[in-house]
C-alpha cells in the first residue's frame, strides 16, 4: 500500500511538472531557444494568484465564495503569465532571432533573475501561505488504507483536461499545423504563407498561460509558495521536458510523470536527500541509450 501511495503522490507532482514542462518544450520546438525564465515566470503567477486570493479576503469574501472563484482565478492568472511570456517575447527574445544560440540563451538566464528579482520584492523572502481553499478529506474515507484527496483530485481535474485539450488543439486546428509547420521548417513554413511571428507569440501565450495554471494549482495543492519556488520546479519541469524529448509535447507529459514518480518513489525507498541526485542520475542513464529522449526522435540540424 505504501508503494501505490507514493504511485499516487508521484502522480500528482508529476501532473503539475507536466504542465510547466510543456511550456520548455513548446518554445524550444518552434525556436530552438531553451527559456529558462519559465520556471520564474510560474512563481510570479502563484504571487499574482495569491494576490488575488488575498484581495478578494480583504474584500470578505466568505471560503465557499473564494472557491467559488477560484475558475475566474485560474483565467487572470492564466492571462497574467501569458501577457508576461508575450511580453518577454516581443521585447528580448524577438530582436535576438538571429542572434547566435548562446545569445538568447544567455538572455533567458537573465530574464530568470529579473523574474527572480520581481517575486523577491514583491512578496519579500520568505515562505508565504497560500489559501487552504480545497478540501483535504480522504476521498476513499477515511479508513481507507490509500490516501486520495481533494487536492489530488483538483491537480488531475485542472492538469489532464489542460493537456489533451492542448495536444487535440495542436493536431487539429489552423494554428497548431501552423505551429508544427514551424517547427519543422520555419523557412519553408514562412515560404508557404505562414505568420512565423505570430505562431511564434502564440506559443509563448499557450505556454505562458499553461504556467499560470499549474502555478494556481500549486499554490493550491502544496499551500506554501516562495520567490525560489520557480528555480527548484523549473529545473524539474526542464528536465521532464529533456527526458520525454524535448520539442515534443507528449514527450513533456511523460516526462514530467516520469520524474514525479521517481521523486516520490526516491524519497520512499532511497532517502529525501537522494531524490536529486537520484532523478538525474536515471536521466543521465536514460539518456545514454536515448540521446534524444524517451520520446523524441533524432532529426536533422535546422540550417
Amino acid at each position: 500500500m505504501i508503494f501505490l501511495q507514493q504511485v499516487i503522490n508521484g502522480l500528482t507532482t508529476g501532473m503539475l511538472f507536466a504542465l510547466v514542462a510543456i511550456g520548455y518544450t513548446m518554445v524550444y520546438g518552434i525556436i530552438e531557444l531553451i527559456n529558462f525564465a519559465h520556471g520564474d515566470l510560474f512563481m510570479l503567477g502563484s504571487f499574482y494568484a495569491l494576490t488575488v486570493i488575498t484581495g478578494l479576503q480583504g474584500m470578505g469574501v466568505s471560503a465557499a465564495g473564494l472557491l467559488a472563484a477560484l475558475p475566474v482565478v485560474f483565467l487572470l492568472s492564466m492571462a497574467f503569465c501569458a501577457l508576461l511570456n508575450v511580453g518577454v517575447d516581443f521585447l528580448v527574445y524577438k530582436p535576438l532571432r538571429r542572434a547566435p544560440k548562446l545569445t538568447p540563451l544567455v538572455s533567458a538566464i537573465g530574464v530568470s533573475f529579473v523574474f527572480m528579482g520581481i517575486g523577491q520584492v514583491w512578496k519579500g523572502v520568505y515562505d508565504l501561505h497560500f489559501p487552504d481553499l480545497l478540501p483535504n478529506t480522504n476521498l476513499l474515507g477515511e479508513g481507507a488504507s490509500l490516501r486520495f484527496t481533494g487536492k489530488d483530485l483538483a491537480v488531475f481535474l485542472v492538469t489532464v483536461p489542460l493537456m489533451l485539450g492542448l495536444s487535440v488543439f495542436v493536431r487539429t486546428t489552423r494554428l497548431g499545423k501552423a505551429m508544427r509547420a514551424t517547427a519543422q521548417n520555419p523557412v519553408a513554413a514562412q515560404l508557404m504563407g505562414i505568420n512565423v511571428n505570430l505562431v511564434i507569440g502564440a506559443t509563448f501565450v499557450i505556454g505562458g498561460a499553461l504556467a499560470g495554471a499549474a502555478s494556481v494549482i500549486y499554490g493550491l495543492s502544496v499551500n506554501t509558495v516562495s520567490f525560489q519556488m520557480g528555480y527548484q520546479n523549473g529545473l524539474y519541469a526542464f528536465t521532464a521536458a529533456v527526458l520525454g524529448g524535448i520539442g515534443n509535447l507528449p514527450g513533456a507529459m511523460l516526462g514530467g510523470i516520469v520524474i514525479g514518480l521517481i521523486r516520490s518513489l526516491g524519497s520512499q525507498y532511497v532517502g529525501e536527500q537522494w531524490t536529486s541526485a537520484l532523478v538525474f542520475a536515471i536521466l543521465i542513464l536514460i539518456l545514454v541509450f536515448r540521446p534524444s529522449g524517451l520520446l523524441g526522435a533524432r532529426t536533422r540540424e535546422k540550417v
